[in-house]
């Protein structure tokens, strides 16, 4: 039987860019959100050692006794990694500053790149009914960002649109091949997300038309745009349809949530 058709398998997203400041973060955020407030169960898995994804959502440093370190490195039970937030239906497994060394951690480890997959794929996972996990991968293709691609049903990237944003995404895409060949026969790329667009900028233009002439279909028809209430949001460690449900930034990601389901054709009810 598949990975996705046994019974509540979730859908698993890897956020995932290699370059930084593109959005990863605040896209994993966002749209974790907009999917749980259409009625789907949502995990977050925090995998970059910076940690902003949990303090994003809430989670003190001092509140993260399980971590995904734990998860990979200590093989601890799934569930007590798990935090809720105080979004419904979103819950989290935080990241702090101790992942940044499990690349040499699990360098003996011969199975260091499936660690991830072995922990998002047991049969508790169904057991807790999420319908989407996105992990929030960090800013570098080392072997945490490796082991989220071994796991992940597909790849979400966040694309800046701003100029060479294009050019970054070629080191990705022979990484995501790799990946492939070696251990994710099945891993496809769920799409292209352009962020921080401003409509009243040229270059934006200029970047959406060279990416959807490049990409295709994989480019989404949703737009993030460049929001103030974006990036205030997680000073206030909330999402910002919490924050600001009204803004254009809340919609972009509700937009985008629909277009994935809609995609999935798994709209909640």
């Amino acid at each position: 039987m598949s990975e996705r058709s046994r019974p509540h398998s979730p859908l698993i997203l890897a956020v995932a860019n290699q370059k930084g400041g593109v959005g990863k973060t605040t896209t994993s955020i966002n749209l974790a959100a907009a999917l749980a407030e259409v009625g789907q169960k949502v995990l977050v898995v925090d995998l970059d050692p910076q940690g902003n994804a949990s303090t994003g959502l809430g989670v003190e440093v001092l509140d993260r006794e399980y971590t995904t370190y734990e998860l990979l490195v200590e093989n601890i039970p799934l569930n007590d990694a798990i935090q809720r937030t105080s979004v419904q239906n979103l819950s989290i497994i935080p990241a702090t500053v101790d992942l940044s060394s499990a690349d040499i951690d699990l360098i003996s480890n011969k199975n260091r790149s499936f660690l991830l997959k072995k922990a998002l794929r047991q049969p508790e996972m169904d057991r807790l009914g999420y319908d989407f996990v996105l992990i929030d991968c960090p800013p570098s293709l080392s072997l945490l960002t490796v082991n989220a691609m071994v796991a992940a049903d597909s790849v979400l990237v966040p694309l800046q649109s701003e100029f060479f944003a294009l050019e970054g995404l070629s080191q990705l895409m022979l990484t995501l091949r790799e990946v492939r060949q070696t251990a994710n026969p099945d891993l496809r790329i769920e799409g292209i997300v352009l962020t921080m667009y401003d409509r009243r900028n040229n270059l934006s233009h200029q970047v959406e038309q060279d990416a959807r002439e490049n990409l295709g279909d994989l480019v989404f028809r949703t737009l993030i745009p460049r929001n103030v209430r974006l990036s205030e949001a997680p000073s206030f460690a909330m999402p910002v349809l919490a924050y600001d449900s009204n803004s254009q930034g809340a919609q972009a990601y509700r937009d985008l949530a629909l277009e994935i389901l809609s995609n999935h054709k798994q709209m909640a009810a």
